[in-house]
């Protein structure tokens, strides 16, 4: 994640202390000094929506998923391995019948609880029962406004529940945001996100570059151009600068493509050199792209990933080791090369000028156009002449 109200006005938020942290850059197994990785836990793959870009192909049906029992046993191998964040995500995490008790039980093992949810099931009850476990973030995935995000999310209705979740979160004090995944169909829509964050008092965005895997793996083509990408980066700054000017308290940021976190500082370099070189010393700290670092993903059968984009690439399983065993065992090639990749990088991301700044961008992208994994990432925006060649 690129914080771009951070980078821009300084802002200060939690997610930030595991990116920003001075000597996080070094680490090979985890987020910080003595903790682990950010764990994303697909909890289930049932789902109540059939979103057009979703990486784990989720449906309604019924899936092999790991049982209550088994589920707190890798919960305690996290909280052995300091994993300081569990990202619940799906699927839809909510139609997990033991949903509260695992979300409960991490808590209880000192783990920072968040949810990654399209939001249609969060009633005033479940807003209040979140909050009363201490969840940390519910991010609520939006698409577009209207049927714009209906068409995306497959179901009629779908939008207006979400919104309804977001505002009971919001009512009973419920730290929430939207998900927005950037695509040829809805980019357009993003002053729309703005002002609806805006008008409904969200205090979080975050704005998801397309990541071609599941169903989004048919997507490649629907993918915006460099051109718009740059064009979506100029609207995202402008208006978190404007929030910014008029002292608005909103967090804003990019995911999956840190060529933003490049684009940006070299726009800064031209118009504000004092605060890029602010910018120049957090994007050091942060060192780009950690998957296989500083996040990993466990999937609804236990199998452990880099991140949930990969499960074609699995590392072991946690009914079988534990979590931390798993994580720092180099034995399989792709764990191994993501902990030290520049060596491995091809293309043009192995003779950017960035290279220590980005670390290669994203692989997913990178295999699923070129068949290999240390392929240059193909949604990289910048220039031949911006990174040097």
């Amino acid at each position: 994640m690129i914080s771009i109200s951070k980078l821009l006005g300084g802002s200060e938020n939690f997610g930030d202390s595991l990116r920003y942290a001075s000597g996080a850059r070094g680490q090979v197994h985890g987020t910080v000094s003595g903790h682990g990785p950010v764990v994303v836990w697909n909890s289930t793959r049932t789902c109540n929506l059939k979103c057009r870009h979703c990486y784990s192909e989720s449906d309604s049906k019924k899936y092999n998923e790991l049982s209550t029992e088994e589920a707190k046993r890798f919960i305690d191998d996290l909280a052995e391995f300091k994993v300081p964040v569990l990202l619940f995500s799906g699927g839809e995490p909510l139609v997990r019948p033991d949903f509260f008790e695992l979300v409960a039980y991490a808590g209880e093992k000192g783990i920072r609880t968040t949810i990654s949810t399209n939001g249609t099931l969060i009633t005033p009850q479940v807003a209040w029962r979140l909050k009363d476990l201490g969840v940390g973030y519910v991010g609520i995935s939006l698409d577009g406004i209207g049927k714009i995000n209906d068409e995306f999310r497959g179901r009629e209705g779908a939008y207006e529940a979400a919104l309804a979740g977001i505002r009971n979160c919001l009512a009973v004090g419920q730290r929430v945001g939207l998900r927005f995944t950037i695509n040829r169909h809805n980019y357009k829509e993003i002053n729309n996100i703005f002002d609806l964050i805006e008008r409904e008092n969200i205090p979080r965005v975050c704005f998801y570059h397309l990541v071609y895997s599941g169903r989004g793996s048919e997507m490649v083509k629907e993918d915006i151009s460099h051109a718009e990408s740059r064009a979506v980066l100029d609207l995202i700054m402008e208006r978190t600068q404007d929030f910014i000017r008029r002292g608005l308290d909103k967090e804003i940021l990019t995911v999956d493509n840190h060529a933003d976190a490049i684009y940006l500082y070299l726009k800064l370099h031209r118009e504000n050199p004092e605060r890029a070189r602010q910018v120049w010393e957090l994007l050091s700290h942060n060192g780009g792209n950690r998957t296989g670092i500083a996040i990993g993903e466990v999937d609804w059968e236990g199998n452990v990933h880099a991140d949930q984009f990969t499960r074609n690439h699995r590392f072991g399983n946690v009914r079988e080791r534990k979590f931390g065993e798993i994580w720092t065992d180099l034995s399989h090639p792709i764990l191994a090369g993501l902990k030290n990749r520049k060596p491995l990088l091809k293309g043009r991301c192995a003779k950017c000028q960035w290279l220590d700044l980005c670390n290669g961008n994203f692989r997913a992208r990178a295999e699923a156009v070129y068949g290999d994994f240390w392929a240059e990432d193909p949604a990289c925006y910048l220039t031949d002449e911006e990174i040097g060649l």
